[in-house]
């Protein structure tokens, strides 16, 4: 029988978990929109909020965008301006997006993931 083994962030935080309106990051909730970064949780505007998600630049390489219960297209001027500072955003709906940044998190990789509530 194979064991689990539970995942290893080496001290970052990642998504505990969500639910409609809110999310859990290191046992704190947050309601509305959220940007999680390894070392927390931090308040985000939403989609129209660009100069948070830029502020990203130089610390991680690629920006999970989680668009709600289901993937939409994000701002195409959102997207030119991240790609522009060197960020790359890869979005899916918010579940998939919380998934993909606690495993790439695990892996010790320089991501973040802005999430709209589902």
């Amino acid at each position: 029988m194979a064991s689990v083994e539970p995942a290893d962030y080496n001290g970052a935080v990642p998504v505990d978990g969500y639910g409609p309106g809110f999310f859990r990051v290191a046992g704190e909730v947050t309601h509305g929109p959220v940007l999680v970064e390894a070392d927390g949780a931090h308040p985000w505007g939403g989609l129209d909020d660009h100069a948070t998600l830029l502020a990203l630049a130089g610390r991680v390489d690629v920006l999970f965008l989680g668009m709600g219960a289901a993937i939409a297209y994000p701002p195409k001027a959102l997207v030119a301006a991240l790609d522009e500072v060197g960020v790359a955003v890869e979005p899916m709906s918010t579940p998939a997006a919380a998934r993909s940044y606690n495993v790439t998190l695990s892996e010790g990789r320089r991501v973040a993931c802005a999430l709209l509530p589902i």
